[in-house]
This record gives C-alpha cells, sequence and structure tokens, in this order.
C-alpha cells in the first residue's frame, strides 16, 4: 500500500449558531491498523446529508459527534484489508467511515455492496437517499393512485426520487422547493405536476392552489413552517411520513412548530410518523430490485452532485444545508 498518511477532517468545535468553515481543520495521521473482526477501508465517496448537521447537536439514533473528533459520515469504502470473516480485499462496502480517506471499522457495522456502475449510485438512488424515498413514500405514506402526495425539499437527494416514485404509482405529484430554477427542474425534467417555490413566501396559498383536491400524503423533509402550511390541506385520514426536520437543524432552531396540530390531526383522523430507513433493511432486496427496474427503464432519473477533494467537504455540507445542491450531494475522496 503506497499511502502512508490518513488525511481526515476534524469538527474542532460544535457550532452554536450556523455551521462554518471554521467548526472544522484539515489534518493527518497515520493509517489504522484493522483490529480482530474489523477491516480497512479506504473511503471512496462520502456521503453529505442535512442528518450529519443534527449529530452535531446531540445524539439522535446515533451518538452525537463531539468536538476533536473525526466528524462522521456514511460512505462507500473498498476493503484494503480484513481481520473479519465475510469480508475481502477488493469487496465495496457502506458503513460509517467519517471524513477521512481511510478507516477500520467492525464488519458488523458495514453492509456489504454489489459492485455496480457507476458507483455513486450506490449512495443516491441505491443507497441510503433511493431507500428513504422508496420506504418512506410507499410503506410510511401509502399512496394511491390519484392521490395527491406533496414532498418537502422535493429538489434534494430524497425528494426529487419520492416525487419520481409517486408519478409511478400515479398521484398528482406537488414539490416544495427553494428557487425558480429548481421548480422548473421539477417540473420539465422529473414530470412533478406542480411547484410551490418557498422562497416566495404565502407557502399556504401557493399549496391550495397546486394541491385543488386537498392533500392525502405528505412526506415532510423540513417540518416547521411547510408543515405547519400542509397540515390544514390534509384530507381525512391522510399520512404524513416524517424524514427530517432540516429547517430546525442549523442555526438557531425556530421558536414553534407546526401549530394547531393535535386538533388538525383529531378532526382529520391523520397519521404522521417519523421513520429511519434502518427500519427497513430486512427488506432492501425487493426495494433495490425495483428501484434498478425503473431507473434502468428512465422511469426514475437519477440526479447527483458530485464534489472532489476531502478538504472541500466542509464547505459542500454548509452548501448544502443552503440548498445549493440538486439531487444526491458527495464528495468523491
Amino acid at each position: 500500500m503506497s499511502a502512508s498518511v490518513n488525511r481526515q477532517i476534524l469538527l474542532i468545535e460544535k457550532p452554536a449558531g450556523k455551521l462554518g468553515p471554521e467548526h472544522f481543520k484539515l489534518t493527518e495521521a497515520a493509517l489504522p491498523e484493522p483490529k480482530e473482526g474489523e477491516a480497512l477501508l479506504r473511503v471512496r465517496y462520502i456521503s453529505l446529508d442535512a442528518a450529519n448537521r443534527a449529530w452535531m447537536h446531540g445524539a439522535t439514533y446515533r451518538s452525537a459527534v463531539e468536538a476533536n473528533t473525526v466528524m462522521a459520515g456514511g460512505a462507500i469504502a473498498e476493503v484494503m484489508a480484513s481481520n473479519a470473516p465475510g469480508l475481502a480485499a477488493g469487496d465495496l462496502v457502506f458503513g460509517d467511515t467519517g471524513w477521512q480517506e481511510y478507516a477500520s471499522v467492525p464488519a458488523k457495522h458495514l453492509t456489504k455492496m454489489p459492485k455496480l456502475e457507476p458507483m455513486t449510485y450506490l449512495l443516491s438512488i441505491y443507497g441510503i437517499a433511493g431507500l428513504t424515498a422508496y420506504f418512506g413514500l410507499l410503506e410510511i405514506g401509502k399512496p394511491k393512485q390519484g392521490e395527491t402526495v406533496v414532498v418537502s425539499a422535493a429538489a434534494g437527494s430524497v425528494g426529487s426520487i419520492v416525487g419520481q416514485i409517486a408519478k409511478i404509482w400515479g398521484c398528482h405529484v406537488v414539490g416544495v422547493a427553494g428557487g425558480k430554477d429548481k421548480c422548473h427542474w421539477l417540473r420539465s425534467e422529473l414530470g412533478f405536476d406542480a411547484t410551490v417555490d418557498y422562497k416566495d413566501g404565502a407557502v399556504f396559498k401557493a399549496l391550495r392552489a397546486a394541491a385543488p383536491r386537498g392533500i392525502d400524503v405528505y412526506f415532510d423533509n423540513v417540518g416547521g413552517d411547510i408543515l405547519e402550511a400542509c397540515l390544514p390541506l390534509m384530507n381525512n385520514y391522510g399520512r404524513i411520513a416524517c424524514c427530517g426536520a432540516i429547517s430546525q437543524y442549523d442555526g438557531v432552531p425556530s421558536a414553534h412548530g407546526p401549530r394547531g396540530v393535535p386538533g388538525l390531526i383529531v378532526v382529520k383522523r391523520l397519521v404522521m410518523q417519523g421513520f429511519i430507513v434502518m427500519d427497513f433493511m430486512a427488506q432492501r432486496d425487493r426495494a433495490l430490485t425495483e428501484l434498478q427496474a425503473w431507473t434502468s427503464s428512465g422511469k426514475i432519473k437519477v440526479q447527483e452532485d458530485v464534489i472532489d477533494g476531502l478538504e472541500n467537504t466542509p464547505k459542500a455540507l454548509i452548501g448544502l444545508l443552503a440548498g445549493e445542491n440538486r439531487g444526491k450531494r458527495m464528495i468523491r475522496v
């Protein structure tokens, strides 16, 4: 192995307000040695997700990221050496490697990935983004043909796939996104029926016009004001799949969540359910079979936003939180 140095990005300070470049530091360490049951990995593509920011606040479905440690993050990586049965040099895996070039990770925390081209699809359509969209919409949202589905952060990695699956299901699909360019792209390229530009303000009025028959399924990536605008428009027995709350992640969270929730949930008999994609991993093969069929037939268009260089990871996450990306953002290490 030619490399002897492992470049890493540390979170040197937990941000009190907005995340900035000053919260990170690029450093060098020795190559890790894999212990018994571990594999030495060379990181190929790092996934950037709004959840990265949430982990800095405190424990979520994983422990919090502490100051002066390697920033946490999922990645596609190649096995360089293995001290674990079932993994061999050359295998591709997904795991929480953190933001670094090499990592030693227990095999039990790694998921073996198929060798598919392009490799980036293992993070986007066939990775956490695609599986989150698939299970969140179909298992939690339970859309039926002819129903109206609204998805927020619709130009992002998960939202852009949710909308396309809802179209395959025969639904009227409304995407909420920031900016005229993103909204036009969702309609013209991805086949959304209507869009709402939240940067224009008057979200409730725009949603009511875009969803004249009311909302049957709301796929919520943002929480906050957009969730509040959707609630009064939900039809009786509507379903809300709660995937994330990006509006609350970066900086000072807004002082309120959606107001008037309990009454609306009771009167409209709504089901509002949070989920984590890991809950559905036993059904992963079935999901991947369908996602592969839809992608190869052109029913799903895959949009990726690949940025080169480990040193650009902090800036790329900050940009993602500001809504810079279309589709799945990742770093080619």
